[in-house]
């Protein structure tokens, strides 16, 4: 079974985690666009069965949203987006840029797209660098 690992931006904070997700999605909610302070977050669901802290766990701070089911994980540290435990219990939520290879699966949906950024239409006709513009 291939395993993957995670990391944190300062190093604080490592896990890994078996490559069997079962949900990627792209998420556009005004609650993870505050949380990433961008135009959605990536997240990856798993069972807790299949997710393992390697080292840091005593860093990674969570807040829950009163009311609703929704939460945010993160390195106290450097602020790294951070896998968390969802309030069912039944996930372990994953930001995917908190993984430091890719997954085997792929984003499956757009989702809350009726709180979607105006702005982000046109990202897919945006010009694209490799690097930072000359």
């Amino acid at each position: 079974m291939n395993r993957l690992k995670g990391s944190c931006l300062c190093g604080g904070v490592e896990f890994d985690v078996n490559d069997k997700f079962e949900q990627f999605h792209l998420c556009h909610c005004d609650q993870c666009k505050k949380v990433s302070g961008s135009a959605h977050v990536a997240n990856l669901f798993i069972r807790p069965i299949h997710f393992q802290w390697i080292k840091g766990q005593s860093l990674v701070k969570q807040f829950d949203l009163p009311g609703r089911a929704i939460s945010n994980g993160f390195c106290g540290a450097c602020g790294s987006a951070m896998p968390y435990l969802s309030s069912t219990k039944h996930w372990v939520i994953i930001p995917a840029g908190s993984l430091d290879s890719s997954p085997s699966l792929a984003p499956q949906d757009h989702i809350f797209t009726a709180e979607q950024a105006s702005w982000y239409h046109q990202v897919s006709q945006l010009k694209q660098f490799e690097g930072f513009p000359e």
